[in-house]
């Protein structure tokens, strides 16, 4: 029976991480193009979860995928269900972050059956792949392998699903904004203007697709010695992210200090959220969590009273 399930999961992989040996770029193209043309209707994905959270960032280095598990985990701590999805498919960092490095089984369906620690159901290409080989993919193929993690998968009824997206405004964010309801992003910066910059890109590619941006969270933003607990260094610049947010009229989510914790936790596989909760750190990412929450339930309440309006015609 185990030798029949390894055979399984193994096809299923083979499914997702072959693609290079089943259809060229143009042919995954092509597909690509016409699932586009399709009725949205027939492309829905992730229907039992209430409220999808993608975490964006307009660069690479800014703390996006840290941000996410906090995020995860912090939601998860407090009570709602929680899956967190790694889009990240050239760079998975969630498995590491989680600590987590087995093979998620299937149901007979042959479906994936996500990881589930600390509470948060997870699935990454970090999970399916040897961690030194490298995926090497056209941008097709990538998104391909994302949307069968959406849809291939047995996530069940979540509050919220976190979606750690690769950095950039390529084929992957698109592939999602088009295919997922979104209930907003998240974008994230550091306070320095080489990141702000990317930034706003980011903000703006989720206006011009009409996704919500519940907000802007500015990490790294401080660094506090353990010896000096009232200072505040300002290593990359001061309150780049927060004006930045009140310039594009995004609400500010809150600053993220710099610290040698977050690495260690990070590494060890232990979000600092939960490992250490009496951190300024770890309290600063419990405000972030009940802040995006607010806005996700705001803009709920915002859509819910907008189909509620019943507008008579007066003949």
């Amino acid at each position: 029976m185990a030798d029949r399930e390894d055979e399984d999961l193994n096809e299923v992989i083979d499914d997702i991480v072959d693609k290079d040996d089943q259809q060229s770029g143009d042919e995954a193209e092509d597909q690509r193009q016409q699932q586009a043309s399709r009725p949205q209707a027939q492309q829905k994905l992730l229907p039992g979860v209430k409220n999808i959270i993608a975490v964006a960032s307009g660069k690479g280095g800014v703390g996006k995928s840290t941000i996410a598990v906090n995020l995860a985990a912090g939601l998860a701590r407090n009570g709602a269900s929680v899956g967190l999805l790694d889009t990240d498919i050239y760079g998975p960092s969630v498995p590491t972050m989680f600590g987590v490095h087995e093979r998620p089984n299937i149901t007979t369906e042959k479906k994936l059956i996500p990881i589930e620690k600390y509470g948060v159901r997870l699935l990454s290409m970090g999970l399916l792949v040897d961690t030194d080989q490298a995926t090497v993919w056209r941008g097709p193929m990538v998104t391909s392998a994302v949307k069968q993690f959406m849809q291939d998968a047995e996530w069940g009824n979540l509050d919220y699903m976190v979606l750690d997206l690769p950095p950039g405004t390529g084929d992957i964010q698109l592939t999602i904004v088009q295919n997922v309801p979104l209930s907003g992003a998240v974008i994230v910066s550091t306070p320095q203007n080489v990141a702000l910059d990317d930034a706003r890109k980011g903000v703006a590619m989720f206006r011009k697709v009409d996704v919500p941006v519940l907000g802007i969270v500015e990490n790294m933003a401080y660094f506090t010695p353990p010896e000096l607990p009232d200072k505040k260094y300002y290593i990359f610049g001061k309150h780049g992210a927060r004006n930045q947010a009140k310039k594009m009229d995004v609400p500010f989510l809150g600053e993220i200090p710099i610290e040698q914790s977050i690495r260690e936790t990070s590494d060890e596989g232990t979000p600092i959220v939960l490992q250490d909760v009496h951190s300024k750190t770890a309290q600063a990412f419990i405000e972030l969590c009940n802040r995006v929450a607010q806005q996700v339930a705001k803009r709920t309440n915002k859509q819910q009273d907008a189909d509620d309006i019943d507008i008579n015609f007066v003949e």
